[in-house]
């Protein structure tokens, strides 16, 4: 009798590294943030946001060690390298644009702007998977990341948890609203298409450490 194969998931996870499981622990984190700026917009409750931010410098703390680890245990490999970028869309592109959006930045034009966020976190991070190897020059290491990283976001999180902290939010948010045509922007969202903006451009290179 021909043992049965066991189901081949649990050999996925049998082949994940240490490196693996620290990188889906910054996913965790930033579907938990997404979630909390979730409950914040059905409660209206700021101590949601609050926690909604509190969890995306943990995913970076997640996404610095997931690297360090794989370094120091010299275990590379395409699947983490991908891993490493969708966890990265959830934690620093979604999350910040959902934290926004519970924040009170749910205008017509807002929406626009942080789904242009997004779709530009998309493209730096599918930018970054073809051009490693060229930028790597044969080394194990990328020398410099063309565009700011998408991990720049935290600082638009930071912005929303000052924001939410001093209860400016909603209605209250710094800079107010505006209506143009038929739709509503708040001003404080073009911080997202800047940051955004600069994560594709290709003039701008910052050595990675």
């Amino acid at each position: 009798m021909i043992p049965a194969r066991p189901p081949r998931h649990f050999s996925m996870i049998r082949g994940f590294h240490l490196a693996d499981f620290l990188t889906l622990g910054n996913a965790a984190c930033g579907v938990l943030a997404v979630f909390a700026a979730m409950a914040s917009v059905e409660a209206r409750d700021p101590r949601h946001l609050l926690t909604a931010t509190a969890l995306i410098p943990v995913a970076f703390a997640l996404d610095v060690l997931d690297g360090r680890v794989a370094r120091w245990r010299a275990r590379h490999s395409a699947m983490g390298r991908e891993l490493d970028s969708l966890a990265d869309v959830i934690s620093f592109g979604v999350a910040p644009a959902a934290i926004a959006y519970g924040a009170g930045m749910k205008g017509g034009w807002d929406v626009v702007v942080l789904v242009y966020f997004v779709a530009c976190g998309v493209s730096r991070l599918a930018r970054f998977n073809i051009t490693a190897e060229t930028l790597s020059a044969g080394t194990d290491k990328v020398k410099y990341f063309e565009g700011t990283p998408i991990p720049s976001s935290l600082a638009l999180v930071a912005v929303v948890a000052v924001s939410a902290w001093r209860g400016r939010v909603g209605d209250a948010l710094p800079l107010g609203a505006i209506h143009l045509g038929p739709a509503v922007l708040h001003p404080l969202t073009l911080l997202w298409a800047v940051s955004g903006s600069l994560m594709i451009s290709k003039t701008i290179r910052i050595p990675k450490i």
